[in-house]
């Protein structure tokens, strides 16, 4: 991929073997030291944030052996009196830094009793910005260019190509990341050892018990940290649900899912404000609007270099928010009728390399893919068919179909013995997280969760919509441990 189509995706950027066990990861935590955090950690809100690193092992079946460094955050509560532990906090990803996070959910609104009650606790997962962080070297020229597999366009009974295309690419880049790793450390990059990280924390600020708000990837990991350590875990809630303990094929094919759901209230949003954007003066308009764009750029790509697939990609991030909606129809506008841009090729260091290879690390490293290109065909043409907007993507063949490392345990398996204590918040209508991962991870806990449906669009649901019903919950859960008695819809306000 080259400079130009590499830029149009930077402007926007934003899982068999040894048997799981919950190891005591707590032992002999050291105490932690707070100090400034570093310069170039962004903070969008002008409270105080602290930080401090904690050795953790890199492989915790070797305790004693190499350690690597993970850095936390934390905004402390500044009310003794009404203080009830630690909040640690996960923003999603894979690969997503966290020691923003509890400034970034103030920025946000996060309601006073909230803060009063819980030091907020962010964290750079390990391999990840400021916490022993490990990259492939990707560049922005390199073809692997998002954390979802670009649209298989033609691939059909007659010609294979698209599939096959993509599987030398996803060759590429699992062979360029074993390349940068001659160690093999990338291997020990995975939502176990993660969750295994987050009782270390807590046991290096002295906590008995530590609650836990994870959104998006990060109720993956907070479904795991729950399912190995209930006994350390307080009151937890993950919003914005992949479906399990891990992303894996299923999880990713999902995302054709919530595309196709989510777009109709999009091409609605739309559709009202045809005489300003022009792209449909009804929500099938604006579908056809979005197919026809599709399909020239399939044929022909734009000056900026941006073809079908990186026009569905964007779309389909335009869909994380109504916020996003503007400038996503002004983005339609553009490739609609295009217009010249400058081009230049310069083998330039990729910015979200870390971010994409904790990614890849995370996700090959949980669960084991398939290897055989004929498994991701079928899936493309199926979903193709049934989710004719994005799951020729979201279907195709990914780099852990050649990850150099098998999985050394398999993934957690959700484990429903423990207390009641977890809060399930879930879009109705998510791009990323459908509503069904929501509806498989309250079944998975069916004993300790409880479901709130906020009868939204868009990723995200505390804070992210401000949906009132489901602020209040999801506050007085984790302010007074009162959730509602059994699963609940919240409608828009």
């Amino acid at each position: 991929m080259d400079r130009r189509r590499g830029a149009v995706l930077v402007g926007l950027a934003g899982l068999l073997g040894a048997i799981i066990v919950a190891v005591p990861a707590a032992a002999a935590a050291p105490r932690l030291t707070w100090a400034a955090c570093p310069a170039d950690v962004p903070m969008a809100a002008p409270v105080a944030v602290q930080c401090a690193t904690l050795p953790v092992p890199l492989d915790y079946r070797d305790p004693g052996g190499e350690q690597i460094e993970i850095m936390v955050s934390r905004i402390a509560s500044t009310n003794p009196a009404k203080r009830r532990g630690i909040l640690l906090l996960n923003p999603g990803g894979p690969g997503g830094t966290g020691l923003n996070q509890g400034a970034f959910l103030v920025s946000r609104g996060l309601p006073a009793t909230v803060s009063d009650a819980y030091d907020l606790i962010g964290m750079d997962t390990r391999g990840v910005g400021h916490s022993t962080p490990m990259r492939c070297g990707f560049t922005l020229e390199d073809p692997y260019w998002a954390n979802v597999p670009p649209y298989a366009v033609d691939d059909n009974a007659v010609n294979r190509q698209a599939v096959n295309r993509q599987a030398v690419i996803a060759k590429q880049v699992a062979d360029k990341c074993a390349a940068s790793d001659p160690q093999g450390r990338l291997r020990h990059i995975s939502t176990a050892n993660t969750a295994r990280d987050l009782d270390r924390v807590r046991a290096a600020l002295g906590e008995k018990t530590a609650s836990f708000y994870g959104a998006s990837y990060g109720t993956a990991l907070g479904a795991t940290y729950v399912s190995l350590f209930p006994k350390t875990t307080d009151r937890i809630v993950l919003d914005s649900n992949v479906g399990d303990t891990h992303l894996d094929r299923a999880g990713l094919r999902r995302y054709g899912l919530g595309f196709e759901q989510t777009f109709p209230g999009f091409a609605k949003w739309l559709a009202a404000r045809h005489d300003a954007y022009g792209l449909g003066r009804t929500p099938q308009q604006v579908r056809r609007t979005y197919l026809r764009i599709a399909e020239r750029l399939d044929k022909t790509p734009a000056p900026d270099g941006a073809d079908g697939a990186v026009f569905r990609y964007l779309t389909f991030f335009g869909l994380y928010s109504e916020g996003l909606y503007g400038e996503t129809a002004r983005r339609w506008q553009t490739y609609l009728n295009p217009a010249d841009a400058a081009t230049t090729k310069a083998a330039t260091p990729n910015p979200n390399d870390n971010n994409f290879t904790a990614f890849l690390a995370t996700s090959c490293n949980d669960v084991d893919w398939p290897e055989d290109v004929a498994t991701y065909r079928r899936a493309v043409a199926e979903d193709r068919k049934r989710y004719p907007l994005f799951g020729a993507a979201t279907a195709n063949i990914v780099p852990c179909a050649y990850w150099h490392h098998e999985p050394y345990e398999p993934p957690v398996e959700a484990d429903d013995n423990g207390p009641a204590n977890i809060l399930i918040l879930q879009n109705r209508y998510d791009p990323v997280t459908p509503w069904a991962g929501g509806k498989l991870l309250r079944d998975k806990f069916a004993k300790r969760s409880t479901l709130v449906t906020a009868e939204e669009n868009g990723h995200g649901v505390y804070l992210t919509h401000t949906n009132a019903c489901a602020l209040n919950i999801t506050t007085t859960y984790l302010v007074k441990g009162a959730m509602p008695a059994r699963d609940t819809s919240c409608r828009p306000n």
